[in-house]
């Protein structure tokens, strides 16, 4: 299944990580991926820019 393109407004990895069950299929049952442990520890270093809605 391929992973929809992130929306405006999210997060790239965490989209990825929510939509694709990839992402964690190397992870044994109950183990936290480091990468989303990091995410939520650290932050977000990238969000998708949202399209400007003014009409002026």
């Amino acid at each position: 299944m391929a992973v929809p393109e992130t929306p405006p407004g999210e997060c790239p990895q965490c989209w990825q990580h929510a939509h694709d069950r990839s992402a964690h299929r190397h992870l044994k049952p109950r183990e936290d991926c480091p990468q989303c442990v990091d995410h939520m520890v650290n932050g977000h270093p990238y969000i998708v820019p949202k399209t400007s809605s003014g009409w002026w």
